[in-house]
C-alpha cells in the first residue's frame, strides 16, 4: 500500500514544528525542515536526537530504526527546499502577514498539486486560502502540543478547499496514528475554541485575587481530573500565544468571555510569557524548563497560625449519595458520625449506602473487613436533627434549594451546642444567606465536596465575610485529617470549579446548537487534544442536564454576563425531560438503570 504524502516539508522549527517533524519522520516519511534561523534548525535536530534516544532507552525503537528516523530529517534555511514536497505544513508565528508571505512564496516554489496546510489555531483559514494562487489546496492542519504525544489533529477546510485535499490529509493523520476531527473555519476551531475561554476565565479569576494560582490549579486538577491546572497550562501554551488567540476569538465573537484578561496583556508585554521565558504565572528554574521554583507569590507558612476548635463528632444532615459519601469519609478517618435524615428509615437507608460502598472496597482489596466494620460502627443513624446536640461539626447535604437550606440552618442554630461549626456543602448557592438564617453567622462556612466524596480529593472551603478565623482554621485542619485537599475561595456563585467548568460546558452546547460540530467530534477533540478525562457532553450527561442548567442559571444571575446565559438547546432538552443518564437520554441515548 502506498504511503500517503511521502514527502512533507515543515516550515517553522519551533516546539510545535519540531514535534510535527518527529511524528512524520518516525512514520517513515521524508521530512524537509525549513527555518530562517540556524539556531532553531540546530535545536530541532538536537530535540529529535534526544527524543529518539529516549525511545531507544525505553525499548520503543532500535538503534537501527533511530538512525533511519534521523536520516529522514534534513533542515534548510530556504523555502526552495520544499519544491518536491507532497505536503507543506507551516507552523510560523500567528500573524496574517507572516503566514501570507510564507504561503505566497510557496506558491512559486511547490508543484500545483502540492497541498499547503497552515498550523494556525487563531486565524481564518479562508482568508489565508483566498490569498493563495491555488486556494483549493489550502487547508488547516492543527496539531496539539506536544505533537508526538497528543492524538488529536483538527482538519480545517474552507469553502475554497478541494475535498481531495481534505481526504489526503485526513488519511495522513490516521496513518500517523492520530485521530482527525473535521472542524469548520472558526477561530479556535473545536478544542481551542472551548479551551481558551476557560483559560481566560481562570486568568481573570486569579487577577481578581479571588483565589491563589495554586488553589485555582489544584481545584481544576482534583475537582475535574484535568491533567494540568489552567494557569500552569497558560504558561505551557505561552501567555502571548493565549492573548493572540483570545484577541482573534473576541474579534470574531464579541463574547466578553473571550476578551483577554488584562493580566495576559501585562505579562506578555513584560516578556513573562510562561515556561519559554522562565516566568509567567509561575517562576521556573530556567527558560524552557518545567520545574517550578518558589517565588514571591509562593504561599508561606504563617508564624502564628489561628488555633481552631476541637472536632471529635461530626453530624451529617441528609440521606442522598453525597450525605452518605461524606459520612463514609469522616468515619473512615476515625470521627464519630451522626447521620440524620427526615426519618429513621431514610437515615438507615443512607447508612446502608455506606455499608455497600465499604463492601465494594473490601472486595477490591482497598480495605480489610475489620476496617470496614469499624468504619460502619462509627456511623449512628438518626431520624431527627436533635441528634446533633453534641456534634462539634455539622454539615448539611440536603437539596440544592436555598429555602430548604435556610430552614435547615435555622433548626441547626436551635439544636446544636454553642461553638459547633455549621457547614453547607452547596455547590452554587450563597453561603452567607445560609449563615444569616442563624444567630451565629460567624460559625457558618462552606465545605463543598465533590462526587463521589470518598474518591474525590478536593474540598472547596468557602469563607463568607462573616466567618470567624478560628472556624476557617478548624475546617482547613479537619479537611487535612480526612485526607482531602482544601482550596480557599470566596462566597461567589460557582466558587472555583463550577465557575470555570460550567461556562465551558455551556459553550460546548452552543457549538452543537450552531451546527459547528457534533457532540462526538467535540468530545473527541477535548479528550484527545486537551487530555480531558471526559468530553463535555459525556460529562453533561453524567452530571445531569437539569443540574447543569440550574448551575448555569445561578452563574448568569450572579455575574450578569450575556455570554453565561444558558444555551437554549440545554433548556429545551431539560424541558423535554432529557436529563442525561438518569433518564436514559440526554445528548446521547443511555441504557436505563
Amino acid at each position: 500500500m502506498d504511503t500517503p504524502l511521502p514527502t512533507v516539508a515543515v516550515v517553522g522549527l519551533g516546539t510545535m514544528g519540531t514535534g510535527i517533524a518527529e511524528v512524520l519522520a518516525r512514520s517513515g516519511r521524508t521530512v524537509v525542515g525549513v527555518d530562517i534561523s540556524d539556531s532553531a534548525a540546530r535545536a530541532a535536530v538536537a530535540a529529535l536526537e534526544a527524543a529518539t534516544a529516549r525511545c531507544v532507552a525505553r525499548g520503543r525503537l532500535t538503534e537501527a530504526e533511530r538512525a533511519r528516523v534521523l536520516a529522514r530529517f534534513r533542515t534548510h534555511r530556504d523555502l526552495g527546499a520544499a519544491a518536491d514536497a507532497d505536503l507543506v505544513i507551516e507552523v510560523v508565528p500567528e500573524s496574517y502577514e507572516v503566514k501570507r508571505q510564507v504561503l505566497r512564496e510557496l506558491d512559486g516554489v511547490v508543484r500545483p498539486g502540492t497541498i499547503l496546510a497552515t498550523g494556525t489555531n487563531a486565524l481564518s483559514v479562508t482568508r489565508l486560502a483566498a490569498d493563495s494562487q491555488y486556494p483549493e489546496r489550502v487547508l488547516g492542519m492543527h496539531f496539539f502540543n506536544p505533537a508526538p504525544a497528543m492524538r488529536l489533529v483538527e482538519i480545517v477546510s474552507s469553502v475554497l478547499t478541494a475535498p481531495s485535499a481534505v481526504a489526503a490529509v485526513t488519511a495522513l493523520a490516521r496513518d500517523l496514528g492520530k485521530e482527525p476531527v473535521t472542524a469548520g473555519d472558526r477561530t479556535g476551531f473545536v478544542a481551542d475554541g472551548l479551551l481558551f475561554g476557560y483559560l481566560n476565565q481562570a486568568a481573570a479569576m486569579y487577577e481578581s485575587k479571588y483565589a491563589s494560582r495554586e488553589d485555582i490549579d489544584a481545584a481544576m486538577r482534583l475537582g475535574c481530573g484535568l491533567p494540568m491546572g489552567p494557569l500552569a497550562l497558560l504558561d505551557l501554551v505561552g501567555v502571548d500565544t493565549a492573548r493572540t488567540v483570545l484577541e482573534a476569538m473576541y474579534a470574531e465573537s464579541g463574547d466578553r468571555l473571550h476578551a483577554p484578561a488584562p493580566v495576559l496583556r501585562q505579562l506578555s508585554d513584560a516578556g513573562l510569557t510562561g515556561r519559554k521565558a522562565g516566568r509567567g504565572f509561575y517562576t521556573y528554574a530556567g527558560p524552557g524548563t518545567a520545574a517550578v521554583v518558589p517565588d514571591a507569590l509562593t504561599p508561606q507558612p504563617s508564624g502564628f497560625p489561628t488555633i481552631g476548635r476541637e472536632v471529635r463528632t461530626v453530624g451529617i444532615a441528609g440521606s442522598g449519595t453525597m450525605a452518605a459519601g461524606i459520612a463514609e469519609v469522616f468515619a473512615r478517618s476515625g470521627y464519630g458520625v451522626v447521620l440524620a435524615a427526615r426519618s429513621t428509615a431514610k437515615a438507615a437507608a443512607a447508612r446502608g449506602r455506606v455499608e455497600r460502598s465499604l463492601e465494594r472496597s473490601v472486595a477490591k482489596g482497598r480495605m480489610t473487613a475489620e476496617a470496614a466494620a469499624g468504619t460502619l460502627e462509627r456511623i449512628a443513624p438518626a431520624g431527627a436533627l436533635g441528634a446533633f446536640a453534641g456534634a462539634d461539626l455539622v454539615l448539611e447535604a440536603v437539596a440544592e434549594d436555598l429555602a430548604v437550606k435556610r430552614a435547615l440552618f435555622a433548626t441547626l442554630d436551635a439544636v446544636c451546642k454553642p461553638g459547633a461549626v455549621l457547614a453547607t456543602t452547596t455547590s452554587s448557592l450563597p453561603v452567607v444567606v445560609c449563615a444569616r438564617a442563624t444567630d451565629r453567622p460567624g460559625d457558618v462556612i462552606g465545605m463543598h465536596f465533590f462526587n463521589p466524596a470518598p474518591a474525590m480529593k478536593l474540598v472547596e472551603i468557602v469563607r463568607t465575610v462573616l466567618t470567624s478565623d478560628d472556624v476557617h482554621a478548624t475546617v482547613r485542619a479537619v479537611t487535612a485529617t480526612i485526607k482531602k485537599h482544601p482550596v480557599d475561595c470566596g462566597d461567589r456563585a460557582g466558587f472555583i470549579v463550577n465557575a470555570l467548568l460550567f461556562p465551558y460546558l455551556n459553550n460546548a452546547v452552543k457549538m452543537v446548537e450552531n451546527h459547528y460540530a457534533s457532540p462526538d467530534e467535540i468530545d473527541a477533540a477535548m479528550k484527545l487534544g486537551g487530555g480531558y478525562p471526559m468530553g463535555p457532553f459525556e460529562l453533561l450527561d453524567v452530571v445531569g442536564l437539569d443540574v447543569s442548567l440550574a448551575i448555569e442559571r445561578v452563574l448568569h444571575r450572579e455575574f450578569r454576563d450575556p455570554g453565561l446565559a444558558p444555551a437554549p438547546l440545554l433548556e429545551q432538552l431539560v424541558a423535554a425531560g432529557c436529563l442525561g443518564r438518569k433518564t436514559g437520554r440526554g445528548f446521547r441515548e443511555h441504557a436505563r438503570r
